[in-house]
């Protein structure tokens, strides 16, 4: 169902395994949606509906459309080509009755896909299996919901005699573990309508930028507000050591470059604080490596931006998990970005977008920001 605000439509929908165009009332209801995309924590969304009682209940509790895990779809349309937001599944409603007419509301809370992999713990064993082997498998039964394995193969691969990777938590929170284990992020994301993918692997910085953030500059600007941190305390720079099995010596762990490239910065951020890997003794050269790896690419960045986009002046979507550039902050953090978290706001006649960004250091590697 559409709905038109601004020049911007709002497409909205729900079902089963396969979510339809809600009706006609069910958007004569609607009042806002609020879609945050969040490269750590995953995609949400929160919808409010205005409600009208019939001779027994509200019709929009009672009918079913938003019953928990009910799969919803939000995608906005600024062209032609809808863009899915979010994709995923009803897991909480909240009504509040209101006194007069037209003052009841039912809020309406969901998750992203992986909702569905976080809802039984298991206790199970995966003998000679490497981490992607065990990601895939896990990640099969969600096919019939139309969503797509990206995962990036692992090489360290266990052998039962010396390790045995266990599972003793959801399959949603084996997924982050493991992929926390490898320097890696995992997600659910949107690709199109009824179809979404299933991110695990190292932390995408590459690819095409999305049209630049502008501010200082007239009737280019394109952010009704934006601001920078610099945290020195985030970098860190890990160390340990590990024990040769054959001639029973410690030796350092080996300084590996973080899985975090290419580089947005021109000058990175130096990592002041030092932490020791207290694991790693008992375990293999390989493994030590890995272990020194991920805690080095899991540190935060030193830089983060936040700010709130005017949508109309920006005419486009801002994604989450992605390429931005910033341009007419200044030399010092101007440059491209990695758009760590997105929350669009959209109600009747208002549509907003705020943002959070992220980078390793200082300074534009190129001179100019393309638009």
């Amino acid at each position: 169902m559409l709905l038109g605000l601004l020049g911007i439509r709002l497409m909205l929908l729900s079902g089963n395994t396969v979510p339809l165009p809600v009706s006609s009332d069910v958007m004569h209801a609607f009042t806002q949606a609020v879609v945050t995309n969040d490269d750590e924590h995953g995609d949400g969304f929160q919808l409010t509906f205005t409600l009208s009682k019939g001779l027994l209940d509200f019709g929009l509790v009672s009918d079913g459309t938003f019953d928990p895990f009910t799969r919803v779809t939000i995608a906005a349309v600024l062209g032609v080509v809808p863009e899915v937001l979010v994709d995923g599944w009803v897991t909480h409603h909240e009504l509040t009755p209101g006194d007069r007419p037209g003052t009841s509301t039912l809020t309406v809370t969901g998750r992203d896909m992986g909702a569905k992999l976080d809802l039984e713990e298991k206790n199970e064993a995966f003998d000679n299996q490497p981490d992607f082997v065990i990601v895939n498998r896990l990640l099969l039964p969600m096919a019939r919901y139309g969503v797509v394995p990206q995962v990036t193969p692992t090489t360290d691969v266990p052998i039962s005699v010396s390790r045995t990777p266990w599972q003793n938590e959801t399959d949603l929170q084996f997924l982050k573990r493991t992929a926390r284990r490898n320097g890696f992020v995992t997600y659910f994301e949107p690709v199109t309508l009824g179809v979404s993918r299933a991110y695990w692997g190292p932390e995408l910085r590459g690819g095409l930028p999305q049209p630049a953030l502008t501010t200082n500059m007239g009737p280019s600007d394109t952010v009704k507000r934006i601001g920078f941190s610099y945290d020195s305390l985030a970098p860190e720079a890990p160390s340990g050591e590990f024990v040769d099995p054959i001639f029973g010596l410690s030796l350092p762990i080996p300084s590996l470059p973080s899985l975090r490239v290419p580089p947005l910065a021109l000058s990175s951020a130096p990592a002041y604080r030092r932490t020791r890997l207290r694991d790693t003794a008992n375990r293999s050269a390989t493994q030590a490596a890995l272990t020194e790896l991920a805690a080095q690419t899991n540190a935060p960045d030193a830089i983060t931006g936040t700010g709130e986009l005017d949508t109309i002046r920006y005419g486009n979507i801002l994604r989450a998990r992605r390429l931005v550039g910033v341009r007419g902050v200044g030399r010092t953090y101007d440059g491209m970005y990695y758009v760590k978290r997105v929350q669009h706001r959209i109600t009747v006649g208002s549509y907003t977008q705020s943002f959070s960004l992220s980078r390793e250091g200082t300074g534009a590697l190129l001179p100019v920001v393309v638009a």
